[in-house]
């Protein structure tokens, strides 16, 4: 095999190559030859499927079950996930928008340049399209996504579904709402389920499937639309286009501050583990389980 086949070759590498074989053609020559031989640029397609979890369409069919389930109740099903970091200054936004002019941005994204970075943690109320977003401003955190649903829990939840029993969580598999994160069990557990008396079903989805949680679609991929093209100078900017975000659906998108800072590296003992009042479902249980509160916390 001739090491052609690793040598990414341009138009003028072509033409300088048959030139040098005795064939004159200019790069445009080059282009319209290869176009009427059926030749174009093109990317890599993500086509072929990698290794899946056997459980995986398995899962998929639990979750919808578990929502129709819910939503014959009428009890809140929300979808959750952290939003990708954003730096906040004059920085480049990636995206365009319409304008007289383009705006101007630094050159380089350095954090020491930055006036903080925003860490923006949705909920989507499948029963509502509505959104909300709290922008933290510090460590995604266990801690801080179970505050979060509090904060939510209290404000909002609470009033529009005041006699549900019940709530159903869809979140990823990773991250600080992660299946394997023991600091993500203890504060459901003790915030959610003792200290609030609702009995909380969490549903995970697949490694490798967060793209189907609700929230990603009709959510963040809304808010994303919404600011491209537009630096995110301010705390008070990323909020106002996160409220701004509505989408032909009627989606409805609330955003508040979080000021705490949050502590990295937090440890669960086993006893504390083995202290919860958790009842991990038949079907795929280290990805469906429901935490109740514990008697000793009434």
């Amino acid at each position: 095999m001739s090491d052609e086949k690793w040598l990414r070759s341009s138009l003028r590498h072509l033409s300088d190559s048959l030139k040098a074989q005795g064939h004159s053609a200019s790069p445009n020559t080059v282009g319209r030859l290869l176009r009427a031989k059926d030749y174009s640029l093109k990317s890599n397609v993500k086509r072929q499927a990698g290794t899946q979890h056997p459980d995986r369409n398995t899962q998929f069919e639990y979750i919808e079950a578990q929502k129709q389930y819910f939503l014959s109740k009428g009890w809140p099903i929300i979808s959750i996930d952290v939003k990708k970091k954003e730096l906040i200054g004059n920085f480049k936004n990636n995206g365009q928008s319409w304008c007289l002019e383009a705006e101007q941005v630094n050159d380089h994204d350095f954090k020491v340049d930055a006036l903080g970075r925003a860490v923006p943690y949705g909920i989507y109320v499948v029963n509502q399209n509505r959104g909300y977003v709290y922008v933290g401003q510090s460590a995604d955190t266990a801690e801080f996504a179970v505050d979060i649903l509090v904060r939510w829990w209290q404000e909002f939840g609470h009033f529009d579904f005041p006699d549900a029993p019940y709530l159903l969580v869809l979140c990823d598999c990773g991250g600080s709402n992660g299946y394997r994160l023991r600091l993500w069990k203890t504060q459901i557990q003790e915030q959610l389920a003792d200290k609030l008396k609702l009995n909380v079903t969490v549903c995970h989805y697949p490694t490798g499937a967060s793209k189907w949680n609700p929230i990603e679609h009709r959510l963040f991929g809304p808010i994303s639309i919404n600011w491209a093209g537009k630096p995110l100078r301010s705390f008070e900017t990323i909020l106002a286009c996160i409220r701004g975000t509505t989408t032909q659906t009627g989606l409805v998108v609330s955003a508040f501050l979080v000021e705490k800072v949050y502590a990295k590296g937090i440890k669960i003992a086993d006893d504390v583990m083995e202290s919860l009042n958790l009842e991990r479902h038949a079907i795929c249980p280290n990805w469906n389980y429901t935490i109740r509160p514990r008697l000793s916390s009434a």
